[in-house]
C-alpha cells in the first residue's frame, strides 16, 4: 500500500484535508490539489509534514495541469467543488463552472491517466425537499438549487465516464458534514461552524427557518472513511453517507449552549431559497456495497469538533 497514489482534488478544504491527512495515516501516497477558492493554506500544514504528501496550487479546469498530477495515481478522490446552496444561488455561473465544468475536467483527466476509480463528493440536496425519510438512494432526485444541481450533474457525468470509458467511479452523497478545520467565517459557512463561533463571542446565533427542521449530521472522520473504503472496493454507482440520525437547529443550539456553560437563544428569520426542511439518510446499501458504518455518535463528534475551535 506505500506505494500506491491517490489524488486528491479539493485538498486544502474542510473535508479534502482530512481526507490527506487520513489517507496519510494508512500508509499512502498523496497528492493534493487546490485552487484556493475556498480552502486555506491552514489545511495544509499538517499535510506538508509527512514526506508522503505533495501538493500543486492549480485550478481543476485547467486540464493539462491536472492530467500531470493524476501521473501514477491508481485513485483519484474528488472533493474540490463550490460547495453552498446560497452561493450557487447567488451566482450560478461560478457553481456550473467549478463543479460541473470542474468535475468533467478531473473525469477527462482521469480518463487520459489510466486511473483505475474516482470517488465523487455528491450531495444529500439532490434529494431536494422530499417528506420521505429516510432518503434512499432509489428515491427520484428533485433538485431545488443550482449547487443541487450540479451534484446531480456531477453523478450522471460519473457514470457516463464508467458506461463509455470503463473507468470505475462511486458517487457519495453526503449529509450535513461537520468538523475540524471547517471555516466558520464565510458568510457561506455551514451551520455548526457557524454556530459555533457565534456562541463561543457570547452573539446568538442565526436560524432561517423555525428551528425544528432536522438535519443528519455526518462527522467528518467517517466521510473519510467512506471515501477510502469505497476507492478500495468494487463498488459503483450511488451512496449515502450519513450519521444515520437526525436533531434539529434548536436541538444543536441547546446541545453547544450545554457544551459551552451558556444559554443563548437563537435568532429566527425567514427560511432561505433552496434549503431542505428535514434531512435523514438511509446508509445501507452503502454498508452492503464497502462496509460503511458511522463510528461517531453525534455528541462525540460535535465535542471533538469544539475542542478544536477552542484550542
Amino acid at each position: 500500500m506505500s506505494s500506491t497514489k491517490v489524488l486528491v482534488t479539493g485538498a486544502a478544504g474542510f473535508i479534502g484535508s482530512n481526507l490527506c491527512l487520513k489517507l496519510l495515516d494508512m500508509g499512502y501516497h498523496v497528492k493534493g490539489v487546490d485552487n484556493f477558492a475556498t480552502g486555506s493554506d491552514e489545511n495544509l500544514v499538517e499535510p506538508m509534514k509527512n514526506e508522503a504528501f505533495g501538493f500543486k496550487e492549480c485550478d481543476i479546469n485547467d486540464l493539462e495541469t491536472i492530467k500531470d498530477a493524476m501521473t501514477g495515481c491508481r485513485y483519484v478522490l474528488h472533493q474540490a467543488a463550490i460547495p453552498s446552496v446560497p452561493r450557487s444561488v447567488n451566482d450560478p455561473i461560478a457553481s456550473n463552472r467549478a463543479n460541473i465544468d470542474g468535475t468533467l475536467s478531473v473525469l477527462v483527466a482521469a480518463r487520459d491517466s489510466g486511473v483505475r476509480k474516482l470517488v465523487f463528493a455528491s450531495s444529500s440536496s439532490v434529494y431536494g425537499d422530499s417528506e420521505t425519510l429516510p432518503k434512499d438512494e432509489g428515491m427520484r432526485p428533485d433538485p431545488l438549487s443550482p449547487y443541487a444541481l450540479n451534484k446531480l450533474t456531477g453523478e450522471f457525468y460519473c457514470k457516463l465516464f464508467t458506461d463509455l470509458y470503463g473507468i470505475e467511479t462511486a458517487c457519495l452523497r453526503y449529509f450535513n458534514v461537520f468538523g475540524p478545520r471547517q471555516n466558520p467565517e464565510s458568510e457561506y459557512a455551514a451551520v455548526i461552524p457557524k454556530f459555533i463561533r457565534s456562541i463561543l463571542g457570547g452573539e446568538p446565533p442565526t436560524i432561517y427557518g423555525d428551528g425544528q427542521q432536522t438535519r443528519d449530521f455526518t462527522f467528518v472522520d467517517d466521510v473519510a472513511m467512506a471515501n477510502i473504503r469505497a476507492m478500495e472496493s468494487a463498488a459503483t454507482g450511488n451512496y449515502n453517507v450519513a450519521g444515520g440520525k437526525r436533531i434539529s437547529l434548536i436541538e444543536l443550539v441547546e446541545k453547544i449552549n450545554a457544551i459551552l456553560g451558556k444559554d443563548i437563544k437563537p435568532v429566527l428569520e425567514e427560511e432561505r431559497p433552496g434549503d431542505i426542511k428535514h434531512s435523514l439518510a438511509d446508509v445501507s446499501r452503502a454498508a452492503e456495497a464497502f462496509g460503511y458504518k458511522p463510528e461517531h455518535s453525534f455528541d462525540e463528534g460535535l465535542r471533538r469538533t469544539m475542542e478544536w475551535f477552542t484550542r
